[in-house]
């Protein structure tokens, strides 16, 4: 951890962004070097997904018709950011937490990039994972539109939107860290 960098009283950075954009990985290096906690609604709807034994793709066709279940991980992650000290990794993290976010960051990359960042992780099949994704991803966009008349594709109130794409991980990261500390310095919040 960058001992310099932080422990960076009332925080609350809000991460969202396309599946395999890099969104954890950006997330969970911010909680470590900002000494912040880790909230991941993508690990809460998986753990819901496999404690009812169903694909993420079966699972996000349920949550298509019972909206509780994203209400449930987004009033989570609501009460997450108001306590703060938290970076919060969600796909819509930044409209969930806007209101108590200090700082909102969107990563995206084109569908077959991320599709095949996402194949390489798990070690499955490239053109299975761009299916899923992109099942995934429409369902989403329906869903959140309907929910929450929140249009997904509409990226004006983030702070920082960046293409991963043209960066590695480590260069993304670093981006990003540069981001907050230039925010905490520009805010007049404790970095130290």
């Amino acid at each position: 951890m960058d001992k310099g960098a932080c422990d960076a009283m009332g925080l609350t950075i809000a991460i969202s962004g396309l599946h395999g954009a890099g969104t954890t990985t950006v997330a969970q290096a911010l909680a470590e070097t900002f000494n912040l906690r880790y909230i991941s609604a993508g690990m809460i709807f998986r753990q819901l997904a496999k404690e009812r034994g169903m694909s993420l793709s079966a699972f996000s066709k349920i949550a298509e018709q019972n909206p509780q279940i994203d209400q449930e991980i987004d009033d989570r992650t609501q009460r997450e950011a108001e306590i703060g000290n938290v970076v919060i990794d969600a796909y819509i993290a930044g409209w969930v937490a806007r209101r108590y976010a200090d700082l909102t960051i969107y990563l995206h990359a084109p569908l077959e990039v991320r599709a095949l960042r996402i194949a390489n992780r798990e070690s499955r099949p490239y053109e299975e994972i761009l299916e899923e994704t992109l099942t995934r991803e429409e369902s989403q966009h329906d869903r959140f539109q309907e929910f929450y008349g929140i249009d997904v594709t509409d990226t004006r109130l983030f702070d920082l939107v960046l293409n991963t794409e043209r960066f590695n991980a480590v260069a993304t990261i670093s981006i990003c860290t540069a981001a907050v500390k230039a925010y905490l310095a520009s805010s007049g919040k404790p970095s130290e």
